[in-house]
């Protein structure tokens, strides 16, 4: 084994290594394990292991001081020098970098940095595999095949800087994604779960579910497109607030790009997006949903930096009671805006409605409404309006009367996530929900689901 295979043995190597002005190097190990499912049958499982290794060197000169970063994956101890030496050149072939800010400092070292990367394997799925198989059962039975996947990953990063910077952060992350069809393929219905180490997913309770909306789908009913009063679920409310919030730099605003621009100059902030009493907030330490709470950048963008890799993260209020409270920061957008500093963190929780479930505002339906199982491929139509567009998928229900009374059609809808927020008249009860669209990316959500009055099916869709 080489002297320095240790992630943090390489990052010391990597520091000493580097003749910069100043160094970050980050050390990613993952894990990851998962199972594959399909026609009632597990198909494919598998574990896997990785390490990526992030140099960021910065160079001062007259102009200012410049960036340059360098990532690659497999890396061993007669790999580093090589790697520092790339990041120093692109830091020195590149111009000043807008973002530069003195790396940070100052922060206590993570007690756990010098011990062993931690690791996910089968045995996360000890109780959930031997569950899924029965839920195989009681499918075949009912005359009914699930199809999906369940994915664990552990991700330990370690980062190191020449400003002594030592800290490290595991990140759990699984996800399950369960589909329901019946055997002549004419009825799907979907259910996801986000979960920290597969204890709280119960594969009985997904099925159950499923297998009711595909009875509900035995009557099939044709509407047209329109404005209908629609109960979003958790998980298509996560959809739409998390590209809320990946919209939501501060920067973009105060240049007039945004929804959250003010007409004549300025951003938003202190304006009322909703009367109903929401919170929108991002919290590292929010339970179950727990995440780095430092920053950790392995690029710089529109919405990070890597001169505030290492940076504390605290909990933020994006709305409060209905308000607009903070927009996305780094040091230097801070500094451009007059904003406070908010990095963004990778969670999000809305709260502030009810105590009721979803059934619970289904049967509140006095009259005719639809209700959503989930939305896929959204996309942006106009970042003034953040207007989006995207489809429906595996499951409309017509509900009428307190009673969910057939299935129908799929539909295209046009809305913006702000003006959602200002028209929905009730949210229901906040719980840990995946969303479905954007669960490659960002998973660590709590939602409620809302009622709309009158969400905007622009037309009619075709899909499944």
């Amino acid at each position: 084994m080489s002297r320095v295979s240790k992630p943090h043995e390489i990052i010391e190597r990597a520091l000493e290594l580097s003749t910069a002005d100043g160094c970050v190097v980050i050390a990613d190990e993952e894990s990851s394990a998962n199972l594959r499912w399909a026609g009632n049958a597990l198909t494919t499982n598998g574990v896997t292991r990785g390490r990526t290794l992030t140099v960021i060197a910065t160079v001062d000169g007259a102009q200012g001081t410049a960036s340059g970063v360098v990532s690659r994956s497999a890396v061993t101890a007669d790999d580093l020098e090589p790697l520092v030496r790339a990041a120093e050149a692109a830091a020195r072939g590149a111009g000043p970098a807008e973002d530069a800010q003195p790396l940070v400092g100052g922060v206590p070292s993570s007690p756990d940095f010098t011990d062993a990367p931690a690791e996910t394997g089968s045995d996360v799925f000890a109780e959930f595999a031997p569950a899924l198989g029965d839920a195989f059962a009681r499918a075949r039975s009912g005359g009914r095949e699930l199809y999906g996947f369940a994915h664990h990953q552990l991700t330990s990063t370690y980062l190191g800087t020449s400003t002594g910077l030592r800290l490290r952060h595991d990140q759990p992350n699984g996800t399950l994604e369960l589909n329901a069809k019946s055997p002549d393929r004419t009825r799907s219905t979907w259910a996801g779960r986000s979960t920290r180490d597969f204890k709280d997913v119960d594969p009985a309770e997904l099925d159950a579910e499923l297998a009711q909306r595909l009875r509900w789908a035995e009557r099939r009913i044709e509407l047209p497109a329109g404005r209908y009063e629609t109960l979003l679920p958790p998980t298509a409310v996560a959809d739409l607030l998390i590209y809320q919030l990946w919209s939501s730099t501060a920067r973009d605003a105060a240049e007039g790009r945004t929804v959250f621009s003010k007409p004549g100059g300025g951003t938003r902030i202190g304006e009322t997006l909703s009367a109903l009493p929401l919170s929108l907030r991002s919290d590292p330490h929010a339970p179950g949903l727990e995440s780095a709470p430092f920053v950790i950048a392995h690029a710089s963008g529109d919405g990070a930096s890597v001169f505030d890799n290492g940076l504390p993260l605290t909990s933020t209020d994006w709305i409060r009671d209905g308000r607009l409270e903070h927009l996305t920061t780094t040091r230097h957008t801070a500094g451009l805006t007059g904003l406070p500093v908010a990095p963004a963190i990778d969670n999000l929780v809305l709260e502030g409605g009810g105590e009721q479930s979803l059934e619970e505002m289904v049967a509140a339906t006095t009259g005719r409404g639809l209700l959503l199982t989930c939305m896929w491929y959204i996309r942006e139509v106009d970042p003034a309006t953040l207007l989006l567009t995207g489809l429906t998928r595996d499951g409309v229900y017509l509900v009428e009367g307190g009673e969910v009374v057939g299935e129908v059609n799929n539909f295209r809808f046009n809305e913006s996530p702000v003006d959602l927020l200002s028209r929905a008249t009730e949210a229901g009860r906040t719980e840990k929900t995946l969303p479905r669209e954007w669960g490659d990316w960002f998973t660590r959500a709590a939602m409620p689901a809302l009622r709309i009055p009158d969400f905007n099916m622009s037309s009619v869709s075709l899909g499944v």
